[in-house]
């Protein structure tokens, strides 16, 4: 489809990422490192696939280092090996430069790694990272501990990912239901949407989307869309409805008042799903 239409490449975004390495991924050129060669197959691989001549927007999937990762909590510390930050800005200005890649971004990243990223980037005049994708949504709101300060006074916006909580603040698992062919049913290990701390507060917000008069759905993507620090929200819509839904959402303006019913809830259930 890509390939078809390649006349109107220059109207679309196109992001992709690099994986880091672990979570049985040894197959991936015998596993996943952020250093120049592994990375530069990576890209050459995507653009293959893709079928075209360059990606708009670059991340690295989750850091190579150890630490905590995807609601991973209590943090031990653990050196291994792995490649230096500055080694990594330095494959990515290259392909920056051969014009394979044009803004870099990362993904599942600490306030640390992030800041380090920054660091490196002016010390040495690399690129800087643009972006960070990581979750946010109202289950889990941990961005604004130490990452919100970080992507306003650096420029580094948010790509909000789950911003429903793979569905459940949509409400459809309510009343444990399993809707067929949704995420929750088919990966019935991610428990942490349907914990008891979850469930009271998905309960609490789809009362107040239905005394606004509006869909759950919309209220979850509402309120990551009006935050400062959101420069975008990745939706997931597996159908025509939910796309209109999602679309929607961005018409949406949540009031002053809203937006403290909202927090009165995040007090009383505070991020049950990190």
């Amino acid at each position: 489809w890509m390939k078809k239409n390649s006349q109107r490449r220059h109207e679309w975004v196109i992001s992709s990422k690099a994986a880091g390495p672990g979570r049985s991924l040894d197959y991936l050129r015998g596993g996943p490192k952020h250093n120049a060669s592994y990375l530069t197959a990576a890209v050459d691989d995507s653009l293959k696939r893709m079928q075209c001549e360059y990606i708009d927007l670059y991340h690295l999937h989750w850091p190579e280092r150890s630490t905590n990762i995807f609601g991973q909590l209590g943090y031990r510390h653990r050196e291994i090996e792995s490649t230096p930050i500055e080694t990594t800005l330095r494959a990515l200005e290259t392909l920056i430069e051969t014009g394979k890649i044009r803004a870099i971004g990362l993904s599942n990243e600490t306030p640390w790694g992030v800041m380090r990223y920054l660091e490196f980037a002016r010390q040495f005049k690399l690129p800087k990272i643009e972006t960070i994708q990581n979750p946010y949504n109202l289950l889990n709101r941990t961005f604004e501990i130490g990452l919100a300060e970080i992507a306003m006074r650096e420029d580094v916006g948010l790509m909000a990912y789950s911003p429903m909580a793979f569905g459940a603040l949509s409400g459809k698992y309510r009343n444990n239901a399993h809707p067929a062919n949704a995420r929750l049913t088919k990966f019935e290990r991610f428990t942490r949407y349907s914990n008891p701390e979850s469930t009271a507060a998905i309960n609490l917000y789809c009362e107040l989307a239905q005394a606004w008069g509006i869909k759950p759905s919309q209220l979850a993507l509402a309120f990551v869309n009006q935050q400062p620090f959101a420069l975008s929200t990745i939706v997931g819509a597996t159908s025509l409805q939910q796309l209109t839904e999602n679309i929607t959402s961005l018409e949406l303006n949540l009031s002053c008042e809203q937006l403290k019913a909202i927090d009165k809830i995040n007090t009383m259930q505070p991020n049950p799903a990190p």
